[in-house]
C-alpha cells in the first residue's frame, strides 16, 4: 500500500501531495522536508529506492519533477516505479507533454487523475485510458453544466 505520493520540484517545492494514511500536519510537513531532501541529495545514477525508517521510499524523475512515493518494507518497488510512470503516462496525454507549469495551474486535474488511478493507496487500474476516460467525462459534465449557467443567467437578465 503507498502511504502517500508527492511531486516535488528540483528547487525543493512541493507540487502536489496525496496522503494515504492519517498523520497531523506537523508530521507531514516534516516527512515532506526529510524526503524532499533525501531525494534531491542522490545523484541521477543512483537507485531510486531509499530505506526510510521502516519503510521504503520510491522515487522517479520527469523533467523538473520528482515523483516520491512511500510503500511499506513488503512492497514491491517495480510495482511502484510503474505506477509512477503510469500516472505520468495518463498526465502525458491529458496536457499533451505535461509540464510544471500544467500541474501548478490545473492541480485539480493532477488530483482527479490521481484519484482515479489510486485508490486508498492501492492500484485500482492498470489501463491507461480508462482513467483518461473518466477524466474527459467528467470535464465534458461540467462543460455542459457552464453552458447551462450561462443559459440561465441570460434569461435572468
Amino acid at each position: 500500500m503507498i502511504n502517500y505520493l508527492l511531486l516535488v520540484s528540483r528547487q525543493g517545492k512541493l507540487r502536489l501531495a496525496k496522503w494515504f494514511t492519517t498523520m497531523s500536519s506537523k508530521a507531514k510537513a516534516k516527512l515532506v522536508y526529510d524526503i524532499t531532501q533525501l531525494v534531491l541529495a542522490r545523484k541521477p545514477k543512483m537507485c531510486n529506492v531509499l530505506e526510510y525508517r521502516d519503510t521504503k521510499v520510491i522515487y522517479r524523475r520527469y523533467a523538473s519533477l520528482y515523483f516520491i512515493c512511500e510503500v511499506g518494507a513488503q512492497e514491491n518497488e517495480l510495482l511502484t516505479l510503474e505506477l509512477i510512470h503510469r500516472y505520468v503516462e495518463v498526465l502525458d496525454r491529458y496536457f499533451g507533454n505535461v509540464c510544471e507549469l500544467d500541474l501548478i495551474f490545473n492541480f485539480q486535474k493532477a488530483y482527479t487523475i490521481l484519484d482515479e488511478l489510486v485508490i486508498g493507496g492501492e492500484m485500482q487500474d492498470s489501463s491507461k485510458k480508462a482513467p483518461l476516460n473518466e477524466v474527459r467525462r467528467v470535464d465534458q459534465f461540467q462543460d455542459a453544466e457552464d453552458v447551462m449557467d450561462k443559459i440561465q443567467q441570460s434569461y435572468l437578465m
